[in-house]
């Protein structure tokens, strides 16, 4: 792991408040240059008045591609480069498999899956010609097991996850690095009605959906401005790793689900190896 040398440019999505707004704020504190980004302008438009010419704020709805790319070149004819991409723009879906509608299905896997990729696509290029750049996407602990209520979320992260992966593979001949950071249950405006949207109830799990969201609450929950240190170790490290947790509960609890998945596989292994069969291939 190597201490920072030089500052970085990053870009980051979903700026005007929560981790994205922390994380622009201490970027630029330690100082980094930012190209911030969120859907209204004027939610971010004092980050330019406190720091001046080391933060480019614009204007970008990640469910729409044309934005992305316009964002980036704007960003690159700004500053020169860009080092750091860290998608960090989504929201949550509450309801149960039965309740959400379609539409509500399609609209959150727009933010949380097709927005970070407009991104993605838009920037490969360019951090392709430049020989280096880190990818972050913010994904959650719930991007490595799921909790009912919130499933459809969760398979955005599972998604999300999966593409980061393979993306991991596709880019590090050229000098990409790709890191997903995975925070657990934090005190953030997450919750909030900004970040939600709440599938049409029915009746039938008005009480577990109570005693789910009572759970939830009880959750000890981290203090989000303790988290950039962890993320700046990341993006100055020669190596940094493809999954980073953020918080102390997240492994013991993904440490738990992956040991009952193992056990589960285990048991049916005879079952599973005698499905290989002997394929008689004909030529």
């Amino acid at each position: 792991m190597e201490h920072q040398k030089d500052s970085k440019v990053w870009f980051i999505t979903g700026c005007s408040r929560g981790f994205g707004r922390i994380w622009t704020e201490a970027a630029l504190e330690r100082g980094d240059k930012v190209a911030a980004t969120a859907r209204r302008l004027e939610s971010i438009a004092d980050l330019r008045e406190k720091y001046g010419e080391s933060v480019l704020t614009l204007e970008l709805d990640v469910t729409k591609p044309g934005q992305a790319e316009s964002a980036v070149e704007q960003a690159r004819n700004y500053f020169g480069r860009l080092d750091v991409i860290l998608n960090n723009a989504g929201y949550s879906l509450v309801g149960t498999i039965e309740e959400a509608s379609i539409d509500d299905v399609r609209a959150v896997y727009e933010t949380n899956v097709f927005g970070a990729l407009s991104v993605i696509q838009a920037v490969l290029p360019l951090l392709r010609k430049q020989g280096h750049g880190h990818i972050l996407g913010v994904s959650s602990s719930l991007g490595l097991e799921s909790l009912p209520v919130i499933g459809y979320y969760c398979s955005t992260k599972w998604a999300f996850e999966a593409i980061h992966e393979s993306l991991a593979a596709e880019v590090s001949a050229f000098g990409i690095k790709v890191t997903l950071i995975e925070p657990g249950a934090y005190a953030t405006e997450f919750g909030s009605p900004e970040s939600l949207k709440m599938a049409k109830a029915l009746d039938i799990y008005a009480d577990f959906k109570g005693q789910f969201v009572q759970g939830l609450k009880a959750l000890k929950k981290g203090d989000p401005k303790a988290t950039p240190e962890a993320l700046f170790k990341v993006v100055d490290a020669d190596q940094p790793p493809m999954r980073l947790f953020l918080g102390d509960q997240s492994l013991p609890s993904v440490r738990k689900a992956y040991n009952e998945r193992l056990k589960s596989w285990e048991a049916w292994a005879e079952v599973s190896d005698a499905a290989q069969g002997e394929a008689n291939i004909l030529r």
